[in-house]
């Protein structure tokens, strides 16, 4: 628990810093927002409830809440069925023996769509000890490597990405891969079993190649790019 509130104020001291380094001269963020089709999973009363209670027992507070989220974490469904992912994120079934089940606030299909599944105001449980403050993206494919490949879909996910860096003053070095999040400084799991638990999904080198194109669109858009990465010694 130490550990936890230690690197809690770490995160936000760094959250104060960037933010204002962000916001400066940002443009207003329905300039550079994306079209976006909505395509909401069920998330009613019993499923908040649910996120409540697993914030609760993974960050020390009872919540379904989304607020000044300072994180954007980059996923691929591993399939290659917009349906498929759409269908296990609203079924809301166990994971890791708890609910809710796992989702994420946005999916982006094969044809650059970008859908959005979830309210950014309400936690969606996307990325182990990430849920508490980041927002997570959804690509449909089976690889990093074919998604950084595609154009349609690379351009709809930069420009998804750099409308909430616009949105929420998030800095490009905050924008990670699943792969990445035990590195970050706003990583907090409680559960000492789950600490060092993370997916294989878009990793440092595929990051790195996502990170220089999305800080060339934010700056072509003058979106304040702020902050690069900050990374720490998980010790895992």
């Amino acid at each position: 628990m130490r550990r936890a509130a230690v690197l809690l104020v770490s995160a936000l001291l760094l959250v104060a810093a960037e933010s204002a380094a962000v916001a400066a001269g940002a443009p207003d963020p329905n300039d550079v927002k994306p079209q976006v089709v909505w395509k909401k999973i069920p998330f009613g009363a019993a499923r908040k409830r649910q996120m409540a209670g697993y914030s609760k027992r993974h960050y020390g507070e009872r919540t379904y809440e989304l607020t000044d989220p300072q994180v954007v974490v980059e996923h691929y469904t591993d399939g290659t069925s917009f349906d498929s992912a759409w269908n296990h994120f609203a079924a809301n079934g166990t994971h890791l023996g708890e609910k809710p089940g796992v989702c994420a606030h946005f999916l982006i299909d094969t044809d650059g769509t970008i859908y959005q599944l979830v309210n950014l105001r309400i936690r969606c449980r996307h990325a182990i000890g990430m849920n508490w403050t980041a927002i997570g993206i959804e690509h449909v494919g089976t690889s990093a490597g074919a998604i950084l490949g595609d154009r349609d879909v690379m351009r709809a996910s930069l420009r998804l990405t750099v409308w909430l860096m616009s949105r929420y003053g998030i800095s490009w070095g905050n924008v990670i891969g699943h792969a990445e999040t035990l590195q970050s400084p706003f990583h907090m799991e409680l559960y000492e079993d789950w600490r060092c638990l993370t997916h294989a999904d878009f990793n440092r080198s595929e990051m790195r190649i996502y990170r220089r194109r999305l800080t060339r669109l934010a700056e072509r858009l003058d979106v304040p790019v702020g902050a690069g990465p900050h990374w720490v010694d998980s010790g895992c």
